[in-house]
């Protein structure tokens, strides 16, 4: 016989004996319990790497301290703080909002501290009344469809499932938003609200920017009666005027190895060098450029057609997402700062926050040249806020200059209407201010300070990964115009993507970072469900993908609903993009119906808002009869506040509603996302 191990041995006792020993029983449990840990282990393992979220963290903090830093109470505590300033923020102003906002503190005797709820455990805010004089103020964007920002979306979910006691929490909160999207300011009115249903005290009326005006203005009247609420309700007093402290120091680089210098990461340093997946963020794909080309067949302006090479990255969309693109400044405005300041654009240097508690060591990747901070890192191109107006006046040698930069940094009416004419009205950027303001020279290191970081832009994929799963299109026009002082200001993302041509030889094709952000902008999940699509101009990139995934359905044998699209532009002969892909699509049969609108073919405007009110009958057939969807995709502040009002209007006459009725009517479909809007301001 043989045991477990299949060695033959031989018995001297003649006796009957069991089949199986205790001693193979022993073993068969052992082997099976070893095999039972080794599965179950490998399986849990698989499935965390599967759904771990890919974060980027510094590399200098440690697990320890990387927990510790969660509690913002604690750093409160050991610093002898009392304000604390949390931001939600999707570009960056809410978070320059809270940095403006933590540094005047100092003047009220209230020692403030910015922070990103995003890395902060909110729950701590039950701890608040803990410390004496306490507030916290709350600086929070409302983007998309009436959606919190990234890096506030956990504490925004903490509010809406929790039930923490906040009473002793003392608050006041400011909101950024947009009046022509429908889910103006949302975000930050269901905070004010929410954190007073918790038991907070709120200590200032909420603020309410409106980024299609003058947020700037919005934010600092708000600002200035929030501290006189702070005072009325602590018992304070001002202490005197501000000062300009510097948020960070200067730290001289030079002897920093080159491989140890950023030139132009978002945030791991060569990482465009060696490509990780996942791509966000924070860890853009940098991408080849596989076709660009234009789309427009004469006219003075430019329509791109842009497919960015993915294959090999792993990277996935699904129609109707938006990709992201990282642009970097011109050559030419940065040479000017260097030249206006004469300033060694190629020196070595770093900006090391003096808070030694803040978790925002730099306020980009440092350390790096002058050169690539003002390329790639910060936006010289919009228009400064009045803050740095405020920073500059040191700066100026001559009394002219000083005098009407502090009238702009002033919140007097003359000030605003200053600023408003001089700045926003004559579109100027900090380029411009350096020239009409020859006095003011800045050391460059505090204006690296100062400027907001450059935003990547974000554009409406107009492909289908069933048709083309290696690669994402966008459908962009190149942004130049005349400014009042006979400037000619460039779109900073779109004049690069105009110089990024692909080449036939075997020299390095052109490249840029780009990653996808997911949208709710979304097909019916049946083909067989009709829809309408609604996009003039590059309002018709999504629809692009649309139309291509329900051909692609089509020709795999599968029925698909009705597609009605509204298209419009100026003249037939100019700018009617991808023509002949469309009416190749009506020939096919994939699209329905194609109505056309060319503004300036005839003396009278048209515009596709005339078309949807001539086919009233149409439209209520598919949205009201056959439950059908409808789409919008385009300019916010006319176009799609036309098509609503002409939706509810159809609404009430075909459907036989009141007014009421036909607004609510319409409130469902968008809850049902049946009614979708992809559009911009």
């Amino acid at each position: 016989m043989e045991n477990s191990e299949g060695v033959k041995i031989e018995s001297t006792v003649v006796t009957e004996e069991p089949l199986i020993s205790a001693l193979d029983i022993a073993l068969f449990v052992v082997i099976i319990t070893v095999a039972y840990f080794w599965y179950f282990k490998r399986d849990k393992q698989s499935s965390s790497s599967e759904k771990k979220p890919y974060t980027i963290q510094p590399s200098s903090l440690s697990s320890i301290e990387q927990t510790s830093n969660s509690s913002f109470i604690k750093k409160l505590k050991s610093t002898g703080r009392s304000l604390v300033v949390f931001y939600g923020s999707q570009t960056g102003t809410a978070e320059e909002f809270a940095g403006r906002i933590a540094k005047e503190g100092a003047r009220y005797k209230m020692k403030g501290m910015v922070a990103d709820p995003e890395e902060c455990d909110m729950a701590d805010l039950v701890e608040m009344k803990e410390i004496q004089k306490s507030l916290a103020i709350f600086c929070i964007a409302t983007y998309g469809e009436g959606d919190p920002t990234d890096n506030a979306m956990d504490f925004y979910e903490w509010l809406q499932n929790g039930d923490a006691d906040l009473e002793g929490l003392n608050y006041a909160v400011f909101g950024l938003g947009n009046k022509t999207y429908e889910h103006y300011n949302e975000i930050a009115i269901y905070i004010d609200q929410r954190l007073e249903e918790l038991g907070a005290t709120r200590v200032h009326e909420i603020g309410l920017g409106d980024d299609d005006a003058n947020i700037e203005d919005d934010f600092v009247s708000w600002k200035e009666k929030l501290w006189e609420s702070v005072c009325s309700h602590y018992g304070i007093e001002e202490t005197g005027e501000e000062s300009n402290i510097r948020q960070y120091k200067l730290v001289d680089c030079s002897e920093v190895l080159p491989e140890r210098i950023f030139s132009g990461e978002i945030s791991r340093l060569k990482s465009y060098e060696n490509q990780r997946f996942p791509f966000d963020v924070k860890n853009p794909y940098l991408s080849k450029i596989a076709v660009n080309r234009e789309l427009h067949k004469s006219g003075d302006r430019s329509c791109m057609h842009i497919e960015f090479d993915i294959d090999g990255s792993k990277m996935r969309y699904d129609t109707g997402d938006h990709v992201a693109v990282y642009p970097k400044n011109s050559s030419e405005l940065v040479d000017k700062i260097g030249e206006l300041l004469n300033a060694d654009l190629d020196a070595v240097f770093s900006l090391l926050n003096t808070d030694e508690e803040s978790s925002k060591k730099h306020p980009f990747p440092c350390p790096c040249t002058y050169r690539t901070a003002l390329t790639y890192y910060l936006d010289i191109t919009s228009n400064p806020r009045t803050h740095i107006m405020k920073e500059l006046i040191e700066y100026a040698s001559d009394p002219k200059d000083q005098e009407k930069l502090k009238l702009m940094a002033s919140s007097t009416p003359e000030g605003k209407k200053e600023f408003h004419e001089w700045i926003l009205r004559d579109n100027r950027n900090i380029v411009h201010i350096l020239e009409d303001l020859p006095s003011v020279k800045p050391d460059l290191d505090h204006l690296c300070e100062l400027l907001p970081r450059l935003q990547c832009r974000y554009y409406s994929i107009s492909s289908s990964p069933k048709v083309y799963p290696k690669s994402i299109h966008i459908t962009a026009v190149l942004v130049n115009y005349t400014t009042p002082t006979n400037r000619v200001n460039k779109g900073v993302a779109t004049n690069l993507l105009a110089q990024l041509i692909p080449t036939n030889d075997e020299l390095p094709q052109p490249t840029i970072p780009i990653y996808i952000r997911r949208s709710q902008f979304r097909l019916p999940p049946k083909s067989q469900t009709p829809i309408i699509m609604i996009g003039p101009g590059t309002g018709l990139a999504p629809f692009r993908g649309f139309i291509q995934e329900r051909d692609y359905a089509r020709k795999e044998g599968r029925e698909i609903g009705e597609m009605v699209l509204y298209f419009g532009c100026r003249k037939k002969d100019e700018d009617f993009i991808y023509e002949n892909e469309l009416q190749e699509y009506v020939a096919n049969g994939t699209l329905t119906k194609l109505h056309l609108a060319f503004s300036r073919d005839q003396p009278e405007k048209k515009y596709v808002t005339h078309l949807l009110e001539q086919n009233a009958d149409e439209l209520w057939n598919i949205i009201g009869e056959k439950s059908g969807h409808l789409y919008v995709c385009g300019d916010a502040r006319s176009m799609a506040k036309d098509v609503h009002s002409i939706i509810v209007k159809v609404v009430m006459e075909k459907g036989q509603m009141t007014n009421s009725q036909a607004l609510n009517y319409v409130k469902k479909m968008e809850q049902q996302k049946r009614y979708s809007a992809d559009v911009w301001s």
